[in-house]
This record gives structure tokens, C-alpha cells and sequence, in this order.
């Protein structure tokens, strides 16, 4: 591997445990590499796609390697799905890692190692790429819950630079409790709750539980006939969809709607005009299914005109 370039910012991916983890590495990575403290920054797919690359030198991970990063000075430690061949840019790149497991080895190479950051990094690992056959895979899904529930900055400041805290934090206790008392009531729930926008998605309204662990148990008892299940999340007036499958389905409806992710776990983020659910759905109806929604729309304008023409 060659030298690292001491980076301007390292920029990772806000939304889930994977990206929490690895961006925290790095900068640990950074700090013992170069002695200073260097900014962190998170954002979320659709976001970063708008973000100018100003910096002449960055680290960032857990964000698909695209031709627009391909940039001399910068590093990319990343395990997406990429067809783009690195010109310029330092790619480390392993789909059969997490992001964080690419992170762990790298400190572990430069002396950061510890059993408490290992295990960090295998239980995340085992969330983020849905090993479900892993003996550790339920505890590993509620450290993912943590960041799911709590939100990237608000457990960063929380454990502040003591990446070691998240180990047997006490947070997991009430991720526990929630997942057995909150998951079946979602299940019971979402399964009446399931709304086909085309042949191939379907949306889950979802209560309570764990949105993940409720989505992959409808897939695997194939409760619904679309492949891709997907589920809405409202935040700050801007709409987010969460896509699943089980065969590879998800990502190329999450790069329909101008996201990413992995083969079985993306997501997006709709434009900024849409701020409501309803309007969402509508949204995902025209965008997924055009045929549809475009006999949709003829036979509303029909029914108008049949109006009209009663009305006279």
C-alpha cells in the first residue's frame, strides 16, 4: 500500500453503524499517523453526490467509489459495488468486508489494534453485511440499532473520542428490551401494512421494532411478491427510502432513484420538493412504475372530463 497523504477531512457515511465506526478509525488512524486532530465529516448518499470536492487531499469511507473521487490525494476505504478503476485516488476496496473491518486492519498495521476495537469491528462486520448465520448476529444488530435509533452525532457526543465505550454500552440494554417487546408487535403490524408501488417493490409502513430485523423476516417468508421491500423515514422535511431484498434486487432501484448502497441493502434520498409521505408514495409510484402511474393519470383525466361533460 502506498503512503498515506495527510488528509484535509475524512468523510464517512451518517447513517448507519458501518459508517459511524469506520470514520472514527480513520481519524484515529490520522491522529497517531500525523499528531493533530483531524475533522470528521458524515453525510448521506444523496447529499455527498451534491457535495463540491474542494479539498486537495481526504480520506473517506463508506461512500461508494465513484470517477468524481478518482482524485490525487485522496483515499478511499470502501466495500460497494464499484466498476470505476482508480486512476489518481488510493482505493482499498473488499466487498466481502464492512467498511469498519477495512479501517480496523489499517490501524491494526500501524498499532491501534486491541481486543475491544476487534470486537467492535466483527460485530459490525456482522451487522452491516446481514451474516445471519453468525453466532453473534442478534447482538451485532443491536449495536447497528444504536446509531439507527440515537443517530450518528448524537452518540458521537455522547462517547465523544472513547471509540472503546461502545463495547457492552449501556444503551444496549434498552435496544434489547425494545427489540423483544417492540419487534413482534412491527411484525404483526407491518404485515397488514404492505403497499405495492410496482412488480418489483413494495413499501412496509412500519410502527415500532427494529425496521430491519421486521423487513428482512417479511422477505424471508416472502409475505409480500415484490423482491425489494422498502420503507419511508421523514426527517427535517426531507424523505429517505430504505430498500431491501434477499437476490440483489435493491441496489438498482436505490440508483434509480439517484442512491447507492449494497446489492441487498440500499437506499436513497427523495428530492427536497418532496416533504410528506403521501407525497412520496406518489412519487415512487411515477418513478418505479411509469406505466402505471401513467395510466393513472389518463384515467383521472378521463374521469374529469366524464365530470365536466355531466356537469353541463
Amino acid at each position: 500500500m502506498s503512503e498515506l497523504p495527510k488528509p484535509e477531512v475524512i468523510i464517512t457515511h451518517e447513517s448507519d453503524l458501518d459508517g459511524f465506526v469506520a470514520g472514527h478509525l480513520l481519524q484515529r488512524l490520522a491522529q497517531k499517523l500525523f499528531d493533530t486532530s483531524v475533522p470528521l465529516q458524515a453525510w448521506n448518499y444523496t447529499n455527498w453526490e451534491q457535495r463540491n470536492l474542494r479539498e486537495r487531499t481526504a480520506w473517506v469511507t463508506d461512500l461508494s467509489f465513484t470517477p468524481r473521487l478518482d482524485k490525487a490525494g485522496w483515499v478511499i476505504v470502501d466495500h460497494h459495488h464499484t466498476d470505476t478503476k482508480p486512476q489518481h485516488a488510493q482505493l482499498i476496496h473488499d466487498a466481502t468486508k464492512s467498511a469498519t473491518l477495512l479501517c480496523y486492519e489499517l490501524c491494526a498495521q500501524h498499532g491501534l489494534g486491541s481486543e475491544k476495537l476487534a470486537r467492535l469491528a466483527h460485530l459490525t462486520n456482522v451487522g452491516d453485511l446481514y451474516l445471519t448465520a453468525d453466532p453473534d448476529f442478534v447482538t451485532a444488530v443491536d449495536y447497528g440499532a444504536l446509531i439507527k435509533q440515537y443517530l450518528f452525532w448524537n452518540i458521537h457526543d455522547l462517547i465523544g473520542d472513547d471509540l472503546e465505550a461502545l463495547v457492552d454500552h449501556p444503551l444496549l440494554e434498552v435496544v434489547a428490551t425494545r427489540r423483544r417487546v417492540e419487534n413482534p408487535l412491527g411484525y404483526a403490524y407491518s404485515l397488514k401494512n404492505l403497499t405495492p408501488l410496482s412488480d418489483v417493490v413494495a413499501v412496509v409502513d412500519t410502527a415500532v421494532g427494529d425496521t430491519n430485523a421486521i423487513v428482512h423476516r417479511l422477505l424471508e417468508e416472502k409475505a409480500a411478491p415484490q423482491p425489494v421491500l422498502a420503507t419511508l423515514t421523514l426527517r427535517a422535511r426531507t424523505v429517505s427510502v430504505s430498500l431491501r431484498s434477499r437476490n440483489g434486487e435493491a441496489l438498482g432501484v436505490a440508483q434509480r432513484l439517484q442512491g447507492g448502497g449494497h446489492p441487498n441493502a440500499a437506499g436513497a434520498t427523495l428530492p427536497h420538493t418532496i416533504q410528506r409521505i403521501p407525497d412520496a408514495m406518489e412519487y415512487l409510484k411515477r418513478t418505479l412504475d411509469p406505466k402505471t402511474a401513467a395510466a393513472g393519470s389518463g384515467l383521472q383525466s378521463l374521469a374529469s372530463a366524464f365530470d365536466k361533460l355531466g356537469g353541463q
